[in-house]
């Protein structure tokens, strides 16, 4: 019954013979400049200048990179980070016996910035919204988070295909002849393709609020939109997050909400965050 099953090991990016361009570095251009066209759409929409679009790019792309590292850090990685501190900012690792940096500095191999946790760019975004809305907008802070929550959610597709093509973040085995191979990873039973599950959840999510944005009225009612965002991903997030293999070491006793993991946990509070926003008392925005 091995038909039933799907060999992946797909190639690392495109080769253009002096480059080669990884599918993860492409999803994330493509998520970019896909939102960048549909927020257009929308600016255009609320009559909002589109010199506006400049700066916003600026504030999303920075806070989402330095939230998603320092998420990582913090939340999944800290037991390693706090014996390395100096790695936290700078793209090399030190490695005994790793031959010299060009020459300078035995010990340290460059790796890149490895390592990336989207609560941590929930947090960041959300945090530098309000000073672009204050800055930029003279608007309400949830003005700019009920539309950019949209732009995200689709965003989150493109950035699970990506770890999809990077055989990461994959699930647990599923215990039968169903399921993906992912052989570039080194595995040779079927396993759930938990990214595939949470990039078309994602999916579905953005058209949802992309129709409620377009077809109804709940924009106008400040913290909707963002709040139906939150609840939706970061509870389709904790659902998946039971077919996906521990991302850190959580063992028995020694994780103090076991059996979540943490990913679960980060989960909760956004989610309740995301029904306080839907449900509390508001008025209806001004045109």
């Amino acid at each position: 019954m091995r038909f039933l099953s799907i060999v992946w090991n797909p190639s690392i990016g495109i080769d253009l013979g002096f480059f080669i361009i990884r599918w993860y570095s492409l999803m994330f251009v493509v998520a970019f400049l896909t939102g960048f066209h549909l927020m257009k759409k929308i600016y255009k929409k609320d009559g909002i200048p589109y010199e506006k679009m400049d700066p916003l790019f600026m504030y999303t792309f920075v806070s989402m990179l330095i939230g998603m590292r320092f998420g990582d850090v913090f939340f999944y990685s800290w037991n390693y980070y706090q014996h390395h501190l100096l790695e936290i900012i700078i793209p090399f690792k030190k490695i005994q016996g790793e031959s010299a940096i060009f020459g300078l500095i035995d010990g340290w191999k460059f790796t890149g910035f490895t390592g990336f946790a989207s609560h941590g760019a929930a947090i960041s975004i959300v945090l530098t919204m309000y000073f672009y809305a204050k800055k930029h907008l003279n608007k309400p802070w949830l003005f700019i988070l009920d539309r950019l929550g949209i732009i995200v959610a689709l965003a989150g597709f493109f950035i699970r295909m990506g770890n999809f093509f990077n055989s990461e973040i994959y699930g647990k085995e599923t215990g039968g002849s169903f399921g993906v191979i992912f052989q570039a990873a080194g595995e040779t039973i079927p396993r759930h393709p938990t990214q595939l599950y949470e990039a078309f959840s994602y999916l579905v999510l953005f058209f949802v609020l992309w129709g409620l944005y377009w077809k109804t009225n709940k924009k106008e009612k400040s913290g909707y939109l963002f709040g139906l965002f939150f609840v939706v991903l970061w509870s389709l997030r904790f659902s998946i997050e039971f077919l996906k293999e521990p991302q850190v070491q959580e063992r028995g006793q020694e994780w103090f909400f076991s059996p979540l993991n943490t990913g679960q946990v980060l989960s909760i509070p956004l989610i309740l965050v995301g029904f306080f926003l839907m449900f509390r008392k508001s008025s209806m925005q001004s045109k």
